[in-house]
């Protein structure tokens, strides 16, 4: 039996599907972790209320650096989850990839662990770090590998 050829997903496909993704995280992130902020900040203005409420008081400034550091790892986490969990799912991609008819895999063709979906989603940092240079090398490579495909040993290809 001859064995097919993955379709890699160049960096177009890749691009769309995660523009959808960020759509999807930011109606999470509006509908969940608003209110969230909403309670840490009300928390905060009632902390504070003996104090008079101009903005520049300690207790207050403190109170925001707060809200703003417990926000984004909330997002940080939501966005981790999201795409660890669903990359290594049975469908091996997160709804944008799925709307795109691509997913991930391991070199071998093969669903990721969360592990490996959890490195692939940190590598991601790298990828960004260096003017989002990692993102376009999907463009450029043999395999249609970004750099956190290649550290991560995955490979984007179009879903059977």
């Amino acid at each position: 039996m001859e064995q097919t050829q993955p379709v890699y997903a160049g960096f177009w496909l890749r691009f769309v599907a995660h523009i959808i993704d960020m759509i999807i995280l930011g109606i999470v992130s509006f509908v969940i972790l608003i209110p969230l902020l909403g309670v840490l900040g009300l928390a905060a203005f009632m902390g504070n209320s003996h104090e008079a409420f101009d903005g520049e008081t300690p207790g207050f400034i403190v109170a925001m650096v707060s809200t703003y550091l417990v926000f984004g790892l909330a997002i940080l986490a939501c966005s981790w989850l999201y795409f660890a969990l669903m990359e290594s799912s049975a469908k091996g991609g997160t709804l944008g990839k799925m709307a795109i008819g691509i997913m991930v895999t391991d070199m071998t063709g093969n669903r990721i662990s969360f592990g490996r979906a959890t490195g692939r989603y940190f590598a991601k940092i790298l990828s960004q770090m260096i003017l989002m240079i990692g993102f376009l090398m999907a463009g450029f490579t043999q395999q249609k590998q970004a750099l956190h495909d290649i550290l991560a040993g995955c490979l984007v290809v179009r879903s059977r």
